[in-house]
């Protein structure tokens, strides 16, 4: 219980008043929950975009970042298309530095939670003006600490298998993970929203969830002799299977798309409705409360709501949002 309290507490003394801006140590910084830290060889999830078009990453990026007139913490299964949202984001709003962080939605979690990131052994303290995940859950959590009050839906996806070109493993379905010859790299269940939401529900009903993770929930770790779990599926994953560590894997249809346009020899398994849970799949974003850039906020998310914005985003291969769908409402 002391744990949690700590955690909601850190949150609180960032997000209260605005301490957090990058680069700011918080008062009372004992109780704040231990900062995450980027995982290692993730630093181009870690962008600024200057308003004169240039784009650093990284560490220079972190340095960069408290000059941002937007900071925005994505799911990460968008990193792709961040280059051509922002830019076109940026045209229709000149002047405008964006910070971005595209990593699991639990893992920019922690650390809104913890104040901060800490990149090649340096502590980076900072809040987002927007984050978004891939499940309402993860906004309810910010709703129940005082940080954020209202979402919308901004684009919807669905589950695929990765496979090998050609499928030399002749995958058909969710059953075939389970075999003995198939190696699967799959999203890790600590702070992968894929799998936290959706891809775990669906092995669980086809009855091989014990199979895939011999009762283990860990990160960057291989739990069964066929099985590894990713920190951030969407980069290892196609390269494990290009590689030749993994035969197969469950990733967004949009990650096997941008696998096709970097030239990977992969290839996709195409699963029916109640497997790729395509009609429940639906991307959430919300503004902080406390967000010290409301107004560019505010022109991010009535961004995603025009048309320029779903373009943007569906040339990538995501589904557009519904207008009921892009409608801000309240977390309940």
């Amino acid at each position: 219980m002391r744990k949690v309290f700590n955690l909601v507490l850190g949150l609180a003394l960032c997000v209260s008043a605005s301490q957090c801006a990058f680069g700011a140590e918080p008062e009372n910084s004992a109780v704040v929950a231990k900062l995450p830290a980027i995982p290692k060889g993730k630093e181009t999830d870690v962008k600024f975009y200057a308003a004169d078009g240039g784009t650093v990453i990284g560490r220079e990026a972190f340095e960069a970042m408290h000059k941002a007139s937007l900071v925005l913490w994505l799911a990460g299964n968008q990193f792709f298309a961040m280059d051509d949202v922002v830019r076109v984001f940026q045209k229709q709003h000149p002047g405008t530095t964006v910070g971005l962080i595209t990593l699991p939605p639990g893992l920019l979690l922690q650390a809104i939670k913890a104040g901060g990131w800490v990149y090649s052994e340096k502590e980076y303290r900072g809040l987002p003006d927007i984050y978004a995940s891939v499940n309402l859950g993860h906004l309810k959590q910010l709703k129940a600490s005082g940080a954020m009050k209202s979402y919308m839906v901004y684009m919807h996806n669905e589950l695929q298998i990765m496979v090998a070109k050609g499928n030399p493993k002749e995958i058909t379905g969710i059953k075939d993970l389970a075999r003995d010859d198939v190696r699967t790299s799959m999203p890790n269940p600590i702070n992968e929203g894929i799998m936290q939401f959706y891809i775990r529900k669906v092995l669980e009903r086809h009855e091989i969830w014990q199979a895939i993770s011999g009762g283990k929930e860990c990160v960057s770790c291989q739990p069964t002799k066929n099985n590894w779990f990713t920190a951030v599926h969407h980069r290892e994953t196609p390269d494990r299977i290009k590689a030749g560590q993994s035969d197969v894997g469950v990733v967004w249809k949009t990650e096997v798309l941008e696998a096709h346009r970097a030239g990977a020899e992969v290839d996709a398994v195409v699963l029916p409705d109640e497997d790729s849970l395509r009609t429940d799949v639906a991307y959430v974003i919300g503004a902080m409360d406390a967000s010290p850039h409301r107004k560019e906020a505010d022109a991010f998310l009535a961004f995603l709501q025009s048309p320029q914005g779903q373009d943007a985003y569906a040339k990538f291969g995501f589904v557009k949002a519904s207008e009921a769908d892009l409608k801000l409402k309240p977390i309940e």
